[in-house]
């Protein structure tokens, strides 16, 4: 072969050759990584450490002390801890007070779950179809209401609720009617507070996956002469399923483990404790009456349920992405 003679390119084969050193292959361009790849986990960690020290200590000690037997004679010392392993949750599950908490509070979620999801959906359509002025504003007003805190939010409830001061009385002619005497009214009173603080971020969500569902759909649906309300039902709501199992998830997570608005608008779980909700009620158990081991079997309870929730969240998310 003569010295001037073009030299050939080297081939596919010999490019791979040359990314391996030491009997391994480099992941290029054209070599994609492979599934077991430690790389994710790697930068997963620092997160997951965070995570756990930051819940699953705490979670380990609520545990703990739920099969304990700890009240303020092991607190001080006068007595020592003794295991009761599930004897906490036998003696909850048999207290009916312990029952009727349990109930109010899944029907109580229940109805502020419905009642932010039927608002956030309603105010996220009309912002839709205003103009930008009125769209602005009724944004801000709502991000207002979701940036209050809870504490703050609930003492101006009360004020405009009052039976002697309170605007809402005069204007509807109740007179001296107090609210938060009723249990119905109370947990009333207390719903209208939390679906005010809660559908800002269901209206946000939910108003931008509207406008992330293609015009051309909407139109064709016009076309065939659907109505706005059999629009929603048959077109937009099945293409807003994931943002909507997202906001129903966290509204349920929310709702279900309440403590503020209750403990402060009824004055810590109302007349006569009718208006208990599980963390108000493992409050009580815990620093009222010094029970730390049937708080924390509460809180342990709360945990579990809201567990369910999760994964039953997460099965019908990946579901969902099988179908698609």
């Amino acid at each position: 072969m003569s010295a001037f003679a073009p030299a050939r390119r080297p081939g596919p084969a010999q490019s791979r050759t040359r990314g391996v050193r030491g009997g391994r292959a480099r992941a290029g361009p054209d070599r994609p990584v492979r599934q077991g790849s430690r790389t994710p986990w790697l930068c997963l960690a620092p997160a997951l450490l965070v995570l756990a020290g930051l819940l699953a200590y705490p979670v380990y000690q609520l545990g703990l002390i739920s099969l304990l037997e700890y009240t303020q004679a092991q607190v001080s010392g006068g007595r020592p801890t003794s295991f009761q392993g599930l004897g906490n949750y036998a003696r909850l599950f048999s207290d009916g007070m312990f029952r009727q908490v349990l109930l109010a509070t899944v029907l109580f979620a229940a109805a502020c779950v419905v009642g932010t999801l039927a608002t956030g959906c309603s105010l996220a359509v009309l912002l839709t179809r205003v103009r930008a002025l009125p769209r602005l504003l009724l944004s801000l007003a709502a991000l207002g209401a979701w940036a209050t805190p809870a504490v703050t939010g609930s003492t101006v409830w009360l004020f405009l609720f009052d039976a002697d001061f309170g605007p809402v009385n005069r204007v509807l002619g109740l007179g001296d009617f107090s609210w938060t005497y009723g249990r119905m009214s109370a947990f009333a009173l207390v719903f209208l507070e939390v679906v005010w603080c809660s559908f800002p971020l269901v209206m946000v969500t939910v108003y931008a996956g509207i406008r992330a569902v293609p015009q051309e759909v909407l139109e064709a649906a016009a076309l065939d002469g659907a109505s706005q309300w059999r629009t929603w039902r048959s077109v937009t709501a099945p293409m807003l399923r994931p943002v909507l199992l997202v906001v129903t998830v966290q509204s349920v997570i929310w709702d279900f483990k309440i403590f503020t608005q209750i403990y402060v608008m009824t004055g810590g779980g109302g007349v006569a404790g009718q208006n208990l909700v599980l963390n108000v009620y493992a409050y009580q158990k815990a620093f009222a009456s010094s029970q730390y081991s049937l708080g924390a079997a509460i809180g342990v309870v709360t945990l579990l349920v809201l567990l369910a929730v999760t994964v039953l969240y997460l099965r019908l998310m990946r579901r969902r992405g099988e179908e698609l």
